[in-house]
């Protein structure tokens, strides 16, 4: 096991997001290799199956957070009926606005059949943290944004869309409280809310107006083969761990692998892994991605020091034709520079 520096940070990551991205895919990889150097056991299998749990969790989350908006509907609902069973009700309490509980993309949410059928298996609930839908429906009230929201004279589906949205993005992005009590939650969602309030946005952007019933929320996967890239870059990397941190270790001057940062080698590990088992994917990705995720999930200079390495790796590669690049887009690939 190679040395580790004392330092692993967590990071965002932004950019656009299709289902789970491959950039999640890659980071939820590397997070799952760094845990498995940290374990004295080499058991793989249980290994992949912890790095899918992982994955899964993320989708867990992107449920939590739509679930979480129904609940603060609710409490919405409660405040308004509480009003009306006063003994001396006021003008407002009989006249309620009843515009954000009237919120059309909520109702399709409560009628969506894979939504619900999701909460149901998975057994996902607020109930046991209700101190967050409450502290965020006090926050909502005050809130610019929702008051423009109530008073405004639209009353269309695209406005409700883009309050939800809003809502979402804007003010459980920013709720502190919301985050610790995640993290709180899972391990495994310290880093994935930024990926899942994107993929919350381009579903509900997706949104049309009508029964919500059949609306199709996001899968897991985009497709059966981004399932089978993180598995396979998973497995591969640990199993050519050998033959990759020999590779760097030639191109590495005036370091051994021994004295690099952990999480700088396992980066490396899995971008050469990627080049070498993955011909359809062009090496320019592959480096770029891995950079990317360098600059915010190791040390300051990080990014630098990779992309130096794997560039002296890459020309080595080339050189004694280890690695072939073919598909659409990559005529020319193998002999190309980065």
């Amino acid at each position: 096991m190679v040395k580790e520096k004392e330092y692993f940070c967590t990071g965002k990551i932004r950019g656009s997001l299709l289902m789970i991205s491959r950039r999640l895919l890659r980071i939820k990889a590397l997070i799952a290799l760094y845990a498995f150097n940290r374990r004295e056991d080499d058991d793989l299998d249980r290994a992949e199956t912890e790095l899918m749990f992982s994955i899964g969790k993320t989708y867990d989350l992107y449920h939590y957070i739509l679930l979480l908006v129904l609940d603060v509907a609710d409490l919405a609902s409660e405040k308004i009926e509480h009003s009306l069973s006063k003994k001396v009700p006021t003008p407002e309490d009989l006249n309620p606005n009843r515009h954000f509980i009237d919120n059309r993309v909520i109702s399709q949410l409560r009628s969506n059949l894979s939504f619900k059928k999701y909460i149901s298996v998975s057994k996902l609930s607020w109930i046991n943290y209700s101190h967050i839908p409450r502290l965020l429906y006090g926050k909502m009230t005050s809130w610019e944004t929702y008051l423009e929201y109530m008073n405004s004279g639209e009353n269309n589906y695209q406005s409700d869309k883009k309050f939800i949205i809003r809502l979402i993005t804007e003010l459980f992005s920013n709720s502190e409280e919301l985050l610790n009590c995640l993290e709180e939650q899972s391990i495994y969602w310290n880093d994935d809310m930024e990926f899942v309030l994107v993929m919350i946005g381009k579903t509900l952007k997706k949104f049309k107006s009508g029964p919500g019933d059949k609306i199709k929320l996001m899968p897991l996967f985009k497709n059966e083969e981004d399932e089978e890239f993180v598995k396979l870059l998973f497995r591969k990397t640990i199993l050519n761990t050998k033959k990759c941190s020999e590779l760097i270790d030639r191109n590495t001057t005036n370091w051994e692998v021994e004295r690099i940062a952990l999480m700088d080698v396992l980066v490396m590990l899995l971008a050469i892994t990627e080049v070498l088992e993955f011909p359809e994917i062009p090496v320019k990705v592959t480096l770029n991605e891995y950079i990317e995720i360098a600059k915010y999930y190791c040390t300051s200079k990080s990014s630098t020091f990779v992309n130096g390495i794997l560039d002296n790796i890459i020309k080595e590669l080339r050189e004694k034709k280890q690695f072939s690049k073919s598909g659409r887009g990559l005529m020319g690939e193998a002999n190309s520079g980065k």
